[in-house]
């Protein structure tokens, strides 16, 4: 073969080669456009699940806030608090609570934990320690020392975990949960049992006090307390911020006649009238800024929880405030002012874009509780007298002793011991007060827990999610409306009875939140939920609702 013919063959083999191993770098090729088109998507992927994800939430719970109220009082609001409310967010016109006696704690406990009393334990603000015969916090805890507080709190009487903890199992104690409110109940409620710091503001000092529960004071906390907190000042004053206020046609105030009430040292009920003023709002508003400012709490790897409570009820503290007053006009007032506050100083230090802001109400409203001159109401009712003839009556049927252990927020307490002791029958000592008390004048319905605890249908469910097995009496009265619950050794007790609705709000504002109004009715159970989910975290452990449509489907 000549050099010709072989350089030739030689040229049509590697052709041949080259053809056979091209499909094969084609295909290595495609293949690594596809793993980097994957990747790339993944990266824009995580970065949509970053942006979707707020790097702070803020919850705010707004004591005895009205639904009615926001619009009556709407011509006061400035455009970056509530009106930035209405207009951006996701807007629920109509909350359900679901359980009767709503009060502070138990409505507080129940948005942060998805479920109701029943589970989570907290029946109300106070309840009744029979050994020591007097009421107690429902947080109280002798194991815990106070910080500038004489009073022992701690957050072991909460059952069901709530948002904050789940959320710091969730980041692996990375996530900073932090809790503000004017009273320990509901900041040591809606902060939970892994939060690193829980503040309320101490009704004897008017400072910033917590519980050795939690960790030391920080440094920008205590150095407010000895320089800024409200109990530095020996007095203070609440006026009218506006001359005139249209909310109330009803109102008697004039613009010759604005209220002024005065805090001094010499009162030493003071911050306990503060607590239902507008200075309690500031306060919690300026505290909220210093963590905000100093605790880092949008630098964190994992999202953060900043826990508020805001007053809007009335104010109770002067018997001579009327029911439709300029005070709760001007408290609405400067409520939206502190949140414009408050916002401002999200946007700027956080940035609006990562921050989700949920707003909610207590869910009830504590009247002034005051009749007309020459008005009386339908009856009064007298817990007292009621248990003192039910002892006499289970007396008659069983023998001496004291049967009946007392009498607590509309609920009676039976003496289970002593029929141990005399071998009475549990149920039927139940049936027979029962029986005899719903025979009182005023009673509309009475129910036992026998009834509570095994029924979960119809009024029974609804009594059962308000009450608790440890803590709950035997028999739950319900009285008529428009009677009085009068205590003869305390007048100053005195409660006119109410049982209408409160309409209350719901407000949910982030970046990747849709702005709706939507007028169906929501459960309270179902905020937990929702906020869990867009926090992508399991819901409390007691949480068996799931998270509200709107924000699934968006």
């Amino acid at each position: 073969m000549s050099k010709q013919k072989e350089i030739k063959q030689g040229l049509k083999r590697k052709r041949a080669k080259r053809k056979k191993s091209l499909p094969v770098n084609r295909l290595l090729l495609s293949r690594l456009l596809v793993c980097s088109f994957l990747v790339h998507s993944f990266d824009l992927h995580a970065q949509q699940i970053a942006s979707e994800t707020p790097q702070l939430v803020v919850g705010i719970v707004v004591d005895q806030l009205r639904e009615d109220y926001l619009h009556y009082f709407n011509s006061t609001f400035g455009e970056k608090g509530f009106k930035r409310l209405m207009n951006e967010a996701l807007v629920y016109h109509s909350v359900e609570f679901g359980f009767p006696n709503v009060g502070k704690a138990s409505s507080t406990a129940s948005i942060y934990t998805g479920t109701y009393p029943y589970y989570h334990g907290i029946t109300g603000d106070r309840k009744y320690d029979f050994e020591k015969e007097r009421e107690v916090s429902i947080v109280a805890d002798d194991d815990y020392l106070g910080n500038y507080t004489p009073d022992k709190r701690s957050p072991l009487s909460l059952l069901a975990s709530t948002i904050g903890d789940e959320l710091k199992i969730a980041s692996q104690k990375k996530s900073k949960i932090y809790a503000i409110a004017p009273n320990a109940e509901e900041a040591i409620v809606s902060g939970g049992k892994y939060a690193d710091g829980v503040f309320w503001l101490d009704d004897y000092s008017g400072k910033w006090a917590t519980s050795t529960y939690y960790s030391e004071m920080p440094w920008y906390i205590d150095r407010y307390n000895t320089t800024e907190a409200i109990g530095n000042f020996s007095e203070k004053s609440w006026t009218q911020s506006y001359s005139h206020y249209v909310g109330f046609p009803y109102s008697i105030r004039t613009q010759t006649n604005p209220f002024h009430h005065h805090f001094d040292k010499t009162d030493k009920d003071r911050y306990q009238k503060i607590k239902q003023t507008p200075l309690v709002n500031t306060e919690v508003t300026d505290l909220a800024v210093k963590l905000i400012e100093n605790a880092g709490m949008a630098s964190y790897s994992a999202p953060g929880l900043l826990t508020l409570t805001y007053y809007a009820g009335n104010y109770n503290a002067d018997p001579e405030t009327e029911e439709y007053s300029y005070e709760i006009q001007d408290i609405y007032s400067r409520l939206d002012k502190e949140l414009e506050r408050l916002f401002d100083c999200i946007d700027r230090k956080v940035g609006a874009k990562r921050v989700l802001v949920m707003l909610a109400s207590t869910g009830y409203y504590d009247s002034t509780n005051q009749l007309l001159e020459g008005f009386k109401p339908a009856g009064e009712f007298y817990p007292n007298r009621c248990t003192a003839l039910l002892n006499l009556y289970l007396m008659a049927i069983y023998g001496q002793g004291n049967w009946v252990r007392g009498y607590y927020d509309y609920q009676i307490y039976l003496n289970k011991k002593l029929a141990e002791e005399k071998q009475v029958q549990w149920t039927e000592l139940v049936r027979n007060a029962a029986e005899f008390v719903v025979q009182f004048s005023g009673v509309q319905e009475v129910t036992t827990a026998g009834q509570w605890l095994i029924d979960d249908t119809g009024r029974s469910a609804f009594f059962r999610r308000g009450m608790n097995k440890k803590l709950s009496g035997d028999i739950f009265i319900e009285l008529q409306p428009g009677w009085e619950v009068t205590y003869e050794n305390d007048a100053a007790k005195k409660k006119y009875h109410r049982n209408n609705a409160v309409i209350t709000p719901l407000f949910i504002l982030g970046e990747s939140i849709k702005k709706e109004q939507v007028y169906r009715r929501i459960k309270l159970t179902e905020i937990a939920p929702t906020l869990s989910y867009i926090l992508r975290i399991r819901s409390p452990n007691a949480c068996t609702d799931g998270p509200l449509q709107e924000i699934v489907n968006k």
